[in-house]
């Protein structure tokens, strides 16, 4: 009965004291590409969840409950920026309360800051819509920024969790090796589209059209967030009747009307690109995202 006690005492004390089944650094993204990219380096000392999924408009969220819990518990909070978030972001924050992740703290990071931005507005008049006054926050449309941004990750991973600053080190170092292997496929596979004139449905492929040399020839929405009318449409009609485009796209959470429509009426094939990781049914992770991307804008002009 003594050792039985001992032994029953000693299982207790070693369940209480064993360390919690808990990945080094919680990392809360505010989009999937930055939750899978901190996948990549981190491996499974990261636990990466994120705010939204490809079939959301990341500029338009509720702060649910779900979302303040996963703030509180965070490490890492890797968004996007430039804006993307401003709508929801800014609540979360302040409802979480977590001082580790707040602007100005290692735990809160920006991607967009990281890297060269686009499409910076000269002047800001609300009258031209949506624009972002700090550029064109989709810059993961490029995988050349994913790679920036990926060094930026590690850093923030080794001043959070100074313990595994090595294993953070090898795995940016291998991520490092096969993305850039990638990246010079994708750039080979994709030769045919330089040149190729496209129609979007939104500004959201600014860097995607900077990166392989497309030319974007017209935009459905008549200003950035302004849904398209039919005026709007109607013009676009003729445009393109004179000056054909080899292609519209869009993201998988836009509407495909308008796309289908001046599809129909021009004979110009039209796509949804996966846009993010799980997008679309092969993009499961970030090295699928872009082969689904290449892939699909190239059957699309072959049509």
């Amino acid at each position: 009965m003594y050792y039985r006690t001992l032994l029953t005492i000693a299982l207790t004390v070693g369940f209480m004291t064993a360390p919690c089944a808990r990945a080094a650094v919680q990392v809360f993204a505010c989009e999937p590409e930055w939750a899978a990219l901190a996948t990549e380096i981190g491996g499974d000392r990261v636990e990466a969840v994120s705010a939204t999924n490809a079939l959301q408009d990341p500029h338009f969220i509720q702060a649910r409950p779900s979302l303040i819990a996963g703030i509180r518990r965070a490490d890492l909070l890797i968004c996007s920026g430039s804006g993307l978030e401003a709508g929801w972001l800014p609540l979360l924050l302040r409802k979480g309360n977590n001082p580790e992740i707040q602007p100005g703290k290692p735990g809160h990071l920006m991607a967009s800051q990281s890297v060269k931005r686009l499409e910076i507005p000269a002047v800001l008049d609300r009258a031209q819509g949506d624009l972002h006054a700090e550029g064109n926050p989709h810059i993961q449309t490029d995988p050349r920024n994913l790679g920036i941004v990926a060094r930026v990750i590690a850093e923030r991973l080794q001043q959070i969790d100074a313990a595994n600053a090595s294993s953070y080190q090898q795995g940016l170092a291998a991520f490092e090796a096969r993305w850039n292997e990638a990246v010079a496929g994708w750039q080979q596979q994709a030769a045919p589209l330089r040149g190729q004139r496209i129609v979007v449905h939104h500004r959201s492929w600014a860097y995607l059209i900077n990166w392989l040399g497309l030319v974007e020839v017209a935009t459905l929405e008549s200003k950035p967030g302004v849904p398209p009318s039919a005026a709007h449409l109607g013009k676009l009609l003729d445009q393109l009747e004179a000056s054909p485009a080899a292609l519209i796209i869009r993201t998988p959470y836009q509407d495909a009307k308008p796309s289908q429509w001046l599809s129909s009426k021009t004979g110009i094939p039209h796509r949804a690109l996966p846009f993010t990781v799980g997008g679309s049914p092969e993009a499961t992770d970030l090295y699928q995202l872009f082969d689904s991307t290449i892939r699909t804008l190239l059957d699309g002009i072959r049509q």
